[in-house]
Order: C-alpha cells, then structure tokens, then sequence
C-alpha cells in the first residue's frame, strides 16, 4: 500500500512504455468504434436511428435553411430540415450558434450530408492536431524526437472520441483556443484573430479578454476585438440583422430546455452549475453557484496574468477557467483539457511536477469517457471537481 501510494504521489507509474501503450491502445479502440458506428448505420441514420454525428445534423440543416433563404434559428423549421434528411423518428438536435457560425454551416451545406460530416470532422481534427503541435513545439523543451509520441496522445485524448461520434466543433474551438496560446508572444495579431474566431462559440471566449488586459496583451486584445468585429459585420451583410434577433431567441430557448429542464442531461455536461443540480439544488440556487464560480475564476485568471508566472501555467489557466465559468458547457468541450495539459506537463518536464500532480493529469486526460458514466449512476459530476483541482495545484505553483 505504502508503495502504491508512493506511485500516485510522484507519478512513477506513468513511464513512457506504458504511456505509449495506452495511447495506442485507445487510439486503436476509438477508430474501431468509428468504424463499428459507421457499419451498423442504416443510411445516414446509426443503429439507434440518430443521424450520424448527431450534433452535426443541426449545422448543416441550419446551412441548408440559409442557402434556401429561410431563418435557421426558426426551431420548427429546423426540425422539419432534420426530418427531411433522418426521417420522421430523428430526435430533434438545436441549433444555437451565432451568426457567425453560419458561415461555415452554409459552405457544408452545399455539399452531401456524409461528406460534409467527413469534411468537417477530418479538417478541425488536423487543425487541433496541427495547433497542438506548434503549442508543442513553443512551450515544451523537450527534444524533437517526443514529437510523435506527443502527438499520439494529442490524437488519442479521450475527447477526440467524444467530438467524433457527436460531429461536433470541440476541435476548432480547442485548435483556435491552443493555436491562440502558442502565437501570443512571438505573434500577437495572429493570437488575438484565432482567439476572435472562438466568437462561434462566446461560452468558450468568457475569459480571454480579461486574461488579455490582465496581461496587458494589448495587441491581442485589440486583434481579437477587431475579429470579433469583422465576423460579425460579415453575419449582418451575409444573413441580415435579424439573425442576430433570431440567435438570442434561440439561446433562450437553449437555456431553458437544456439548462432549467434537463435538456441533454445534466451528466453529459461539466459545469459547476450541472454539478449543483445533480444534487437536487433549485435553480436560483444552482444559478448562485454557477455565478460565485465564475467571477471566482476571472479573478484567479486575472491575478495570473497580471503575475510574472510561467506563460505555460498562464496558458493551462486559462484552458481550465473557461470550462468552469460557463454554466453551459458539455463533455464535448472538455478538448480544451488538451492544450491545459500539455501546458501544465510541459511546466512539469521543466520545473518539476508538484506532488499527485501527474495523477491528476492522468485523471483529467481520462475525463471524457469518466465524466458522464460516473454521473449517469451516481449524483457526482467529477469533471468539474477534478478542473478546479488542478486549478488550484497551477495556482499554488504560480506562487511559489
């Protein structure tokens, strides 16, 4: 027992044989239930009649409406578009994006359902892929020849699974959040245009401006607003105006389905709120929670950046502070684990890691396929719990 607990405080069990073995063996697990999802599927719709990428079947109907000239945030309509393509039986998937998001759902629109869902999913996977390898490259001092097995783990993080089978947009939020990162020094326009992108998704931007001025990262700052800007501009003259009327209708939609009623399930989502309501706590309550976490987190982000701590702690920071300030926030989200913990052991490989540190990675790394089992047969969320632990850890460390 003495030795066990031994391993877990310093990490000895994590070698680079078995850390190897592990990736591939997951890798190897998650491409053959790729290809078992794909084989099983009747048409375009998979074994439980959903649509194939589930999630992915609201972007491009959403696209589709727009090209026919039509309003994508009108739910009825939607759903009509989604049925049309899945049958009558499909479940019915939202779409609350910003118009800006509908820039790149009507350029899939134009092309085959299946192909489009290739497309999107093989293009932002080379992206995070390609991100995280500049991030790599930038931050940690190890030697080249880590690269591939950097990158084995990068491609084998269990949340790689979770935006495959869901046709999701983790992988470009987390490719522009750690692309983002690893520009911020050397080219900060460049930083401040991939953190504006992340406007798709205004959940996941929360904190950067704050971490920005906090940082005094101006020229990021006024790249991003700048970004922010321009999308937007080009939603108003491509879709009009009252998309944007159309959006804010569809978020309240959004937050009272999945948010107020248990819309998804409170245990495929991570946020503190989700945890709070899990445990039965009312509403206004869970709200309270939500909020207390949040300004707890721009705070702690901007206490960082504004410090002369390690711009990797920094960085890790940011990633896990995201995740806990948003009450809306989903497994699939839990990318942004991945440039967090690639910051955080790069800090590691150089400074040295903090007692238990290397098992609380491990841990997180393992997040998304724990996160929500874990949740389903019990009252605890432990993606938010295991998030505002390494918080911490990066915050003592900053400090010492």
């Amino acid at each position: 027992m003495t030795a066990f607990l031994a391993s877990i405080r310093d990490g000895r069990f994590l070698t680079r044989q078995r850390l190897t073995v592990y990736a591939a063996f997951l890798l190897a697990g998650f491409a053959a239930a790729i290809l078992w999802i794909v084989a099983t599927a009747h048409g375009l719709n998979d074994y439980a009649g959903r649509p194939l990428g589930t999630d992915f079947s609201s972007f491009h109907a959403a696209g589709r409406l727009v090209l026919e000239g039509r309003d994508p945030f009108d739910q009825a309509a939607l759903y009509r578009m989604e049925k049309s393509a899945f049958g009558g039986a499909t479940p019915y998937y939202a779409f609350s994006y910003p118009p800006v998001f509908l820039l790149p759902a009507a350029a899939l629109a134009m092309l085959p359902y299946a192909m489009a869902l290739a497309l999107w999913l093989a293009l932002t996977f080379g992206f995070y892929l390609a991100a995280m390898a500049v991030l790599q490259a930038r931050f940690d001092a190890a030697s080249d020849s880590d690269r591939p097995l950097f990158l084995l783990v990068a491609a084998a993080f269990p949340g790689v699974f979770v935006n495959l089978s869901h046709g999701q947009n983790g992988f470009l939020a987390a490719g522009l959040m750690t692309m983002g990162l690893a520009l911020l020094d050397r080219r900060p326009l460049a930083a401040g245009l991939c953190f504006g992108l992340l406007a798709f998704k205004p959940q996941l931007g929360l904190l950067i401006p704050f971490a920005l001025a906090a940082g005094g990262r101006w020229k990021s700052f006024a790249a991003a607003a700048a970004a922010v800007a321009v999308f937007v501009l080009a939603s108003v003259m491509a879709f009009g105006a009252e998309s944007w009327r159309g959006f804010l209708s569809a978020m309240t939609f959004s937050r009272q389905a999945i948010l107020d009623h248990d819309g998804v399930g409170y245990a495929k989502m991570i946020s503190v709120f989700a945890a709070a309501r899990l445990w039965h706590a009312p509403l206004g309550l869970a709200y309270g929670v939500q909020a207390i976490a949040a300004v707890t987190v721009i705070l702690l982000v901007m206490r960082l950046w504004r410090s002369s701590a390690d711009i990797r702690l920094k960085g890790a920071a940011l990633c896990l502070g995201t995740l806990l300030a948003t009450p809306f926030a989903l497994d699939y989200d839990l990318m942004l684990l991945a440039p967090a913990l690639a910051l955080v052991a790069a800090h590691g490989r150089k400074q040295g890691f903090a007692p238990f540190a290397l098992s609380l990675l491990t841990l997180l790394w393992a997040m998304p396929l724990l996160n929500r089992p874990i949740a389903t047969v019990t009252p605890i969320l432990l993606a938010p719990l295991a998030i505002l632990a390494l918080l911490h850890m990066i915050g003592r460390r900053a400090t010492a």
